[in-house]
């Protein structure tokens, strides 16, 4: 299943699931200071970003490639969604000629097929971005136990691309999510969006994991990035 119908089909139970990223979104407009008048996000998801900003705007434009998504994400006369994949050509041609004061992403960039040239096409609209994204890291002792490889990037990887068109600050940061049973946990893992699709893992991978992951909580590392000036 490919990482957009993933969340496409998990859309309306998203917002149980979430709560790392509930929490990634509160700190990253939270870190906002200078109350910006305009704003892009990027993979805005049902609104957990969009419901943390308290002050007046003129104009919030959210895209999102999950239409269950765009459909859930509160709207009015100053909030504009649409259903773009933030890769592709259509969407680099609807950014032409627009100026936004600042650019958000929480807990979306990190699934971008070339990161540094969205961030090239998001700096020709802005001179600030704040971000928050999921590093590699996160699920790492499922992926050990697995022998898998994250379909996430790595904090290398974000930190490069950001680097290749800005000056920034970067802050990693790491949460663990306890459950009270496995049931929950493995639950978490398949609604969450986190996982993120791509192959899966086989019913031999899955067993094993089932058994094996002792842990009681599941590991997530972001990186939070803010923009400083432009190269």
């Amino acid at each position: 299943m490919s990482i957009k119908n993933q969340f496409s089909k998990h859309a309306n139970e998203y917002n149980n699931f979430n709560i790392i990223q509930q929490i990634a979104a509160k700190a990253l407009v939270r870190d906002i200071k200078n109350n910006p008048k305009t704003i892009l996000e990027i993979g805005c998801g049902s609104g957990q970003v969009f419901k943390y900003i308290s002050w007046n705007i003129d104009s919030y434009t959210a895209i999102d490639f999950s239409s269950s998504m765009c459909k859930l994400h509160p709207k009015n006369e100053i909030v504009n969604v649409s259903c773009y994949d933030f890769d592709s050509e259509e969407f680099f041609k609807f950014l032409e000629n627009k100026h936004f004061d600042i650019v958000l992403s929480s807990s979306a960039m990190q699934w971008s097929k070339d990161l540094s040239k969205l961030i090239g096409h998001i700096s020709k609209t802005t001179n600030e971005i704040n971000a928050v994204l999921f590093t590699s890291n996160t699920f790492k002792t499922i992926q050990e136990l697995t022998n898998s490889k994250s379909p996430i990037l790595s904090a290398d990887e974000i930190k490069s691309a950001f680097l290749d068109n800005f000056n920034c600050e970067f802050e990693i940061h790491n949460y663990n999510l306890e459950f009270e049973n496995k049931k929950e946990l493995f639950d978490y893992i398949k609604n969450s969006g986190v996982s993120g699709g791509g192959e899966g893992l086989d019913f031999k991978k899955a067993k094993k994991l089932y058994k094996e992951y002792k842990l009681n909580y599941l590991e997530f590392e972001v990186i939070f990035v803010k923009t400083i000036s432009k190269l």
